[in-house]
């Protein structure tokens, strides 16, 4: 999974990407302080690998993984090459979800691009050079269709074009495809023009720690984060990125005690990574024995043939069944052997839908 940190200069971006990668990318307080994205891979936090590495005394244990991109801030003007809009726009393509980092916060020793303070202001200058980049995309589009397409030889020509005027209308109101009313049909065709509003948003307001300690909920800059991502279906957390610096620099068995101290209850990764595993619809199936016990990161939906197709191609081709517990069953019963006596295992054929927590051990034959 790969996750792309964008947010105007100076809103907190590699301060957070720092926090949670610990990969320690230059943060400074002038724009443009990133300019190639600083990647860092993340293991996504799951107690129950733990528990299944004790239960079944296993030589390793390996979690599931995100990948952060840290791209550089972005400036109006980006889609015609303003700033380093032209490299921005190529490194957001890569990813597929935009995390968006909005500042929320007050503080004269931090210059803000624009001048002042104003999260929406933020927020459509980034989704308008998004917006004016997927316009451009679609026209050169249009431009190669529309002979084809008014000719009526081509009745598939004359949908896509169709389907291309109706996402063009769309964008020219400023809104991201991804709120725009499609078909599965239509949905599925369009994922092959590689728009960048269609990408999924998780918005991150950044607040400062003064109001993390005192649990403000009156902020007024948050409230307009979350009231606009309301009108496009999209995710909001708070997080403090100085905070979650602060926490970076501990020892695990220190973290708790700060968390305490700021009255939370998980840090601002735990934070992240679960509501990006909601926006992209993720969940996670197991495999547990002596060797290993690992975590496999999967779409919602998946049948357990592709699931097996996750670890090897070769056992979605030779799949038979597969052998299934849930991890809560697993943990109840207190080990493999005891949860077969009581038979909460169970076979599951190729087009049994996964859950998450499955624990799964894959029959098949090469």
């Amino acid at each position: 999974m790969k996750l792309g940190i964008v947010g105007l200069p100076n809103v907190g971006k590699s301060t957070l990407f720092n926090a949670i990668t610990k990969a320690g990318a230059e943060s400074a307080n002038y724009p443009f302080c990133t300019i190639e994205p600083n990647i860092g891979v993340v293991s996504v936090p799951d107690n129950r690998i733990d528990v299944l590495e004790k239960m079944y005394k296993s030589e390793k244990k390996v979690y599931t993984a995100i990948e952060f991109y840290d791209i550089a801030g972005l400036v109006k003007g980006a889609s015609k090459g303003e700033g380093l809009g032209n490299k921005f726009l190529s490194h957001i393509r890569e990813v597929e979800s935009i995390v968006h980092v909005v500042r929320c916060f007050e503080d004269e020793n931090i210059v803000h691009v624009d001048g002042s303070i104003d999260p929406l202001r933020d927020i459509e200058t980034i989704n308008l050079e998004l917006v004016f980049s997927d316009m451009e995309v679609i026209d050169r589009k249009l431009e190669k269709i529309v002979k084809l397409a008014k000719s009526g030889a081509d009745k598939d020509a004359k949908a896509e074009y169709e389907l291309m005027l109706k996402i063009k209308k769309h964008l020219e109101d400023g809104k991201p495809v991804r709120t725009l009313d499609l078909t599965e049909d239509e949905s599925e065709k369009v994922k092959g023009y590689f728009l960048l509003t269609t990408k999924p948003v998780l918005y991150v307001a950044n607040i400062s720690e003064d109001d993390l300690i005192s649990n403000n909920t009156n902020n007024k800059f948050v409230q307009k984060v979350k009231d606009y991502a309301t009108t496009e279906n999209a995710e909001v957390i708070t997080i403090s990125a100085k905070i979650e610096e602060e926490l970076s620099t501990l020892d695990e068995d220190e973290k708790p005690e700060m968390l305490k101290e700021y009255g939370l209850s998980e840090a601002g990764l735990d934070k992240l990574i679960k509501a990006s595993y909601k926006l992209l619809g993720l969940m996670s199936f197991l495999t547990a024995g002596v060797k290993e016990v690992r975590a496999w990161t999967i779409v919602n939906g998946t049948k357990a043939s592709q699931a097996a197709g996750k670890i090897h191609s070769d056992i979605e081709k030779g799949f038979i069944r597969a052998e299934i517990i849930s991890y809560d069953k697993l943990v109840e019963c207190g080990s493999e052997a005891a949860a077969k006596e009581k038979g909460y295992y169970r076979l599951e054929g190729k087009d049994y839908v996964m859950q998450d927590g499955d624990v799964v051990n894959f029959r098949f034959n090469v």
